[in-house]
């Protein structure tokens, strides 16, 4: 089964001092950055999404602004591919699917940001497009979260959320368990 790495999302917003700071951010990056480098020496594919945010009502992603841009940890190569992305959805009014398909990818590695939104969109619409999945768990981050007055703290969430997405969506595992 042909692989391919997917990293998502992992843009300057998202760090320190960025528009949407998440928990974790630096962290998750560089254990992305130590996947990326796996898929890298075995010249496997490698598809990086960049998340643009066009609505008016956006905070943040804005377009041409460094924030959007993919963090330095994993900024793609010249012969890497990017997609560029409007919705959480990564497969969502993009050509991912039709990039995968004529490239024969079956299993997807994936790393990225939000745990609690473009991961876990991105995770089950593959899954429901036939995709395998490999999430690595500590490449991931996300953020506090607040619905009716009740707070939830980052680490809760991002555990609510790998628990949601296993064993059906995807199979979770860190980084230092994964092997290409």
């Amino acid at each position: 089964m042909k692989k391919a790495l997917l990293v998502i999302d992992i843009q300057n917003d998202y760090f320190e001092n960025g528009a949407m700071e998440l928990v974790g951010a630096l962290e998750a990056s560089e254990k992305a950055q130590a996947i990326l480098t796996q898929f890298r020496n075995k010249k496997l594919p490698i598809i990086h999404i960049q998340h643009i945010g066009i609505a008016a009502t956006a905070t943040f992603f804005k377009p041409n602004t460094s924030g959007a841009e993919i963090h330095t940890n994993v900024r793609p190569l010249e012969d890497e591919k990017t997609i560029i992305k409007f919705f959480p959805n990564s497969f969502r009014e993009t050509d991912l699917n039709a990039y995968l398909q004529g490239h024969g990818i079956a299993h997807l590695t994936i790393v990225g940001m939000m745990t609690h939104m473009c991961i876990d969109a991105t995770v089950r619409a593959a899954k429901d497009l036939g995709y395998t999945s490999t999430l690595i768990e500590d490449a991931c981050a996300t953020r506090a979260l607040e619905i009716n007055g009740k707070k939830v703290a980052a680490e809760d969430v991002q555990t609510a959320f790998l628990a949601a997405l296993s064993p059906f969506y995807a199979t979770i595992q860190s980084s230092a368990e994964h092997a290409v």
